[in-house]
């Protein structure tokens, strides 16, 4: 009996398709997942003062 490997075009596309919509799917339920989380805001603004000596001119 020989066994005969049959390669089809159509299997790998439709599986490629098939992995691609997953990831897609994956990636957008993250985004909708993460935009329903609510992040708090900080409540104190931050504000620092850089004194003009640590800036260098470059030329």
């Amino acid at each position: 009996m020989q066994f005969i490997k049959k390669t089809s075009s159509r299997t790998s596309f439709l599986g490629l398709i098939i992995k691609l919509t997953l990831v897609l799917v994956t990636i957008l339920g993250i985004v909708f997942l993460l935009n329903k989380v609510d992040f708090p805001a900080p409540k104190k603004e931050i504000e620092k003062i850089i004194p003009n000596e640590n800036f260098k001119i470059i030329k």
